[in-house]
């Protein structure tokens, strides 16, 4: 089903540009309100953002779109998005918004859904919402006496590190370990620095001074070099990169390297599996998730399943076949028994506690396969569709047959960006290149 509003990971676009305009937010606020609505109980929705300039102006349109249909709405300023998803059930809302365009260009912003357990929403739920954004509402307004009421809300920054810390076992401490942060001048820019800090850490804080314009510009999980050197200059034990949001983590090692989603899935699968903790003989990734890992896995006696790209599809799968380990090579990753969506703080938490208990350090730690040679190319795209035209389709074609059972091929139309991601992996690296090249000639040239 093609939607008009919803990408794969909520509403997202450039702000004040459709569909990110308080038109469609407060509209979006609406028709959330309306189709949530269960009982005759006050119903009410908590509202948090990353750090960008442009959710002052969302916020407030979603606010008047909440009150107008009669919802209370809780404000908790710049807070993680898997804060949010905590919040919404602790707080016993209806309802959780995460006003945040995760790991893009601080012009760029989007709004994040969660239903009243803290899960991301359904297809089913967002095609509902479509429905009514665009449809006039004025007969579903609440009454004079009826109106929301709005308000900001205090303690919520304390009550998440509270939450972060408790993932850790039992009097574990990360005494001895110096920690490099990169906030990625995003949402956890104070809880993650605090958290890491208050858990004995030696916390060395980059990505802490956002001013609405800096978010994840040079800094965070997708530009991890600048935590890298900050690694190498202060010899620090491991450097861990949130994004705009942290809901997701890449982490570094003492010597300066990228360790990607894979691989810290691959750890803590591993830990839980030694602990007898995994609920399910396997985890959940996506389809970009390296032939390695699987291969890894399967050496444990573990398998992987796969799903379509975003962290909710992750998460709907776990939910529905029992696992409790899941993520993305991105770095979403998720981690049931404590959160119900992608939490770059406690997942690296976790790698850490880790860390502590072999003793090791980080480079040994996270490396658990050699990946696969994968190589990964975005194509931009104006408008029409590519991936229709007769040409691009037969070298796809051609491109799995040379490809065979050596190794895989996957091409898809971005859900958050104007992009047709190339994305191919096997044991032959010279092979793999030469079919993406030809993928991404053939497919821009027909998106020109």
């Amino acid at each position: 089903m093609t939607k008009k509003y919803f990408g794969t990971d909520g509403i997202r676009g450039t702000a004040n540009r459709w569909p990110i305009t308080p038109e469609v937010a407060m509209k979006v606020a609406m028709s959330v309100g309306i189709a949530f609505r269960r009982g005759g109980h006050r119903h009410r929705v908590v509202i948090g953002k990353d750090t960008r300039l442009s959710g002052y102006m969302i916020e407030t349109a979603m606010v008047a779109g909440f009150t107008a249909v009669g919802v209370d709405v809780f404000m908790t300023g710049p807070i993680p998005t898997p804060a949010v998803a905590m919040l919404t059930r602790s707080l016993r809302c209806d309802f959780g918004v995460m006003i945040s365009a995760s790991h893009n260009p601080f012009a760029d912003n989007g709004i994040k859904l969660f239903g009243p357990d803290g899960y991301k929403l359904s297809d089913e739920i967002e095609a509902e919402i479509e429905r009514m954004i665009d449809v006039d509402l004025s007969d579903r307004l609440a009454g004079s006496f009826d109106l929301g009421r709005a308000k900001r809300i205090d303690g919520v920054a304390d009550r998440y590190i509270e939450f972060a810390k408790r993932t850790l076992p039992r009097n574990m401490s990360l005494d001895g370990l110096r920690v490099v942060i990169d906030c990625g001048n995003g949402a956890a820019y104070k809880v993650a620095p605090e958290a890491l800090w208050e858990l004995g850490a030696d916390v060395v804080r980059l990505g802490v001074e956002p001013d609405g314009l800096n978010i994840n510009r040079d800094c965070g999980s997708t530009a991890p070099d600048l935590c890298a050197r900050k690694v190498h200059e202060t010899r620090a034990d491991i450097g861990i990169c949130l994004d705009g949001d942290a809901d997701r983590v890449i982490v570094i090692d003492e010597k300066g390297r990228v360790v990607d989603g894979d691989q810290l899935m691959a750890v803590v699968a591993g830990s839980f599996h030694d602990d007898g903790r995994l609920s399910q003989p396997g985890i959940v990734a996506t389809v970009m998730s390296n032939l390695g890992l699987e291969r890894h896995l399967a050496g444990l006696g573990l398998m992987l399943e796969r799903t379509k790209v975003g962290d909710r599809y992750v998460v709907e799968c776990m939910r529905e076949r029992g696992y409790n380990v899941g993520g993305e090579q991105s770095g979403h990753i998720v981690l049931s028994d404590y959160t119900t969506t992608g939490d770059g703080l406690v997942a690296a938490l976790q790698v850490m506690a880790v860390v502590k208990r072999l003793g090791k350090p980080v480079s040994e730690v996270c490396h658990r396969f050699d990946p696969v040679p994968q190589f990964l190319k975005n194509i931009r795209i104006r408008g029409g569709r590519p991936l229709e035209d007769d040409r691009v389709k037969a070298t796809i074609a051609d491109a799995l047959k040379r490809l065979g059972n050596q190794g895989r091929l996957v091409i898809r139309p971005s859900g958050t960006e104007p992009l047709i991601r190339v994305m191919g992996e096997g044991d032959d690296e010279v092979l793999v290149r030469g079919i993406v090249d030809d993928l991404v000639d053939v497919i821009g040239r027909a998106a020109a």
